[in-house]
């Protein structure tokens, strides 16, 4: 494992990060001790979220007395200096720690976010002001807008910037160089679209391509994690195949796929969407006998949808998921009729 500066901070961390999304399904001794595990094989970057339920405990549980040798980010989603005051202070009882090396404000993807994080009595006053008394020690921002990251980083803000990227999502490219240029931290979120890429070698083949770009991909098992770190341990080789494969991925999802970020949920009218929206990948991937029983209760789970749109209004990516779901489920009833 090779270690970096991070952008413009002081900060030294490991070439592969950790994201904190899937330790939610496991048990606190589990993962604690993938957690450490981690670690243990060299990486030092945690990525989680006051919103990610108990991750920032189980964190807290594994690192302490360790806290000098990691690096940890956390985030809000409140727009509001109260609420972001409340999410810091939470956030640093379950982290077991009295300063946060990455406070990152989380999923600023609209004007009206940004508005109201910048006004008076918007979160990034207590965020200053927690990092004038040392309860912070750099300040990041998260998006799923192109426009947005683009427009925040310029501000100077900021130390980091934090964006998926992919090799179905190319968008960044451009984040990234303007990122580059101010000397901003640049993380890769969802490495593997979201779970739409299911070929871990070939994800990080194209990652491994971008050095600046510390790609925090989440692990649920110790086998996850010596299997990721097992390819920083050999020289990366993209040959033709890989990219033919690449854009074989890229032509199944199109543009309009579900990454699964589940920012959508809950349905208040009880619609499985993600399992629903990621149907056609699960069909593609396995025989027809397997999908349709697999999928069957999502799947009939978007009979209930009644067009609200609220889902619609909370997609980052701005996926119209009704017309969707309804696609997905003529292509389900079509699989089901022919077995």
């Amino acid at each position: 494992m090779e270690y970096r500066a991070f952008g413009k901070t002081e900060l030294k961390v490991s070439e592969l990060g950790f994201g904190g999304i899937p330790i939610l399904r496991l048990e606190t001794g589990e993962a604690v001790r993938i957690l450490r595990h981690a670690f243990d094989r060299g990486i030092t970057f945690y990525d989680t979220a006051n919103a990610y339920k108990d991750s920032e405990d189980k964190m807290g549980i594994a690192f302490e007395g360790l806290r000098d040798k990691v690096v940890i980010a956390t985030k809000t989603l409140k727009r509001d200096a109260a609420g972001a005051a409340e999410h810091l202070e939470t956030s640093l009882r379950m982290l077991r720690t009295d300063y946060i090396d990455l406070y990152q404000l989380h999923q600023v993807a609209q004007e009206k976010d940004w508005d109201a994080i910048t006004a008076p009595g918007g979160a990034m006053e207590v965020v200053v002001k927690a990092q004038r008394e040392g309860k912070i020690r750099h300040i990041g921002v998260t998006s799923h807008s192109l426009p947005m990251a683009i427009k925040m980083v310029k501000t100077g803000l900021f130390s980091s910037i934090q964006f998926p990227f992919n090799f179905i999502e190319t968008e960044a490219t451009e984040l990234h160089a303007v990122a580059r240029s101010l000397n901003l931290g640049i993380l890769g979120m969802k490495p593997f679209g979201g779970g739409a890429i299911d070929n871990a070698e070939l994800a990080f083949k194209y990652l491994r391509q971008h050095p600046d770009v510390l790609a925090i991909p989440g692990y649920d098992s110790v086998e996850a994690v010596d299997s990721i770190v097992a390819m920083y341990d050999r020289p990366n080789v993209v040959e033709a195949a890989d990219l033919k494969r690449m854009d074989e991925y890229r032509a199944e999802l199109g543009k309009q796929f579900c990454r699964r970020c589940e920012y959508c949920q809950p349905c208040p009218s009880g619609v499985m969407i993600t399992p629903a929206m990621g149907y056609p990948v699960i069909a593609h991937r396995m025989s027809t006998k397997v999908s349709v029983p697999w999928s069957q209760k999502a799947m009939e789970s978007t009979l209930k949808c009644t067009e609200c749109g609220l889902c619609v209004t909370r997609c980052p990516y701005e996926l119209p998921i009704p017309e969707i779901l309804k696609k997905n489920y003529d292509l389900y009833e079509a699989h089901r009729a022919s077995i």
